[in-house]
């Protein structure tokens, strides 16, 4: 019970992570630029990094990274130009290795740098509080009902490609504001598994969007919940232990795919 209480924000915190995080990871697949939030999310800790620099206010944090999750929208919406030129994952993880040398560069500066790189990569889900929580939930919800609203017009851009650069720039922008809130709260390794182990792990079993956003929310939930209540009890870091515990599921269900044990029944249909 004392274990309980003490991860239910934490807990909640997840709940909201991964909502929102296997939607947009569905689009990701789809779209087949899956290192893109890495890119982003590192894009948006050079904001991060300036502002552990430059200023203590919280506040100015979100100026910072909401800055640079601007442009890094601006970039990626011309992800389908770039790629007519250059292979686009080479262009991604070029992206994602010059903001981890520029934010490592502005920390170096800094006399904590090596305590808020480590933040910015596993976050401090273990420390949320119920004012992050509530703005989480706010933002989160924005922005999903948003993508509701228009999902035939965001499902019909990533299947097909055929849409203007104001949508796609939409798209990235909406998917770099929840990036910024997240990354702040649970840390870019974290941020990625959320996005793209369950929506990964659904589509072994069947092609149906709805069945792959249902069956991610649910492993996401359980496996989410072990890592957190494992990480109290043995006393280890919660985010590696929880995307640990995501990874090994998706290595042990494409086991089971492999073998053509598919004991839910779901075709790839």
């Amino acid at each position: 019970m004392e274990a309980f209480s003490f991860f239910l924000y934490p807990l909640a915190a997840c709940i909201l992570l991964i909502l929102i995080h296997a939607y947009f990871g569905i689009h990701i697949l789809e779209r087949g630029i899956v290192f893109v939030d890495l890119a982003l999310a590192q894009f948006i800790g050079i904001g991060l990094a300036c502002s552990v620099l430059f200023s203590h206010d919280g506040a100015l944090k979100y100026v910072f990274s909401v800055c640079f999750a601007i442009l890094g929208a601006l970039i990626l919406a011309l992800s389908r130009r770039i790629a007519k030129h250059t292979n686009i994952e080479a262009f991604i993880g070029v992206l994602y290795i010059f903001s981890l040398g520029i934010g490592m560069l502005i920390l170096d500066r800094s006399p904590h740098g090596t305590e808020e790189f480590k933040t910015i990569l596993n976050g401090n889900i273990i420390w949320t509080t119920g004012a992050d929580l509530f703005y989480t939930f706010i933002l989160y919800a924005i922005i999903g009902i948003f993508h509701f609203i228009f999902r035939k017009k965001f499902f019909s851009l990533s299947s097909t490609g055929e849409g203007s650069y104001l949508w796609e720039f939409l798209f990235f922008l909406s998917f770099a504001l929840v990036l910024v809130k997240s990354v702040q709260m649970a840390g870019i390794l974290q941020v990625f598994t959320f996005l793209i182990v369950p929506a990964l792990i659904g589509k072994l079993f069947t092609k149906e969007p709805l069945k792959v956003l249902i069956g991610g929310w649910l492993l996401g939930f359980l496996f989410s919940s072990f890592g957190l209540f494992a990480s109290y009890k043995w006393d280890l870091p919660t985010a590696p232990l929880i995307v640990a515990s995501l990874s090994i599921l998706y290595f042990l269900m494409l086991l089971v795919k492999a073998m053509g044990k598919d004991k839910w029944g779901l075709s790839n249909n």
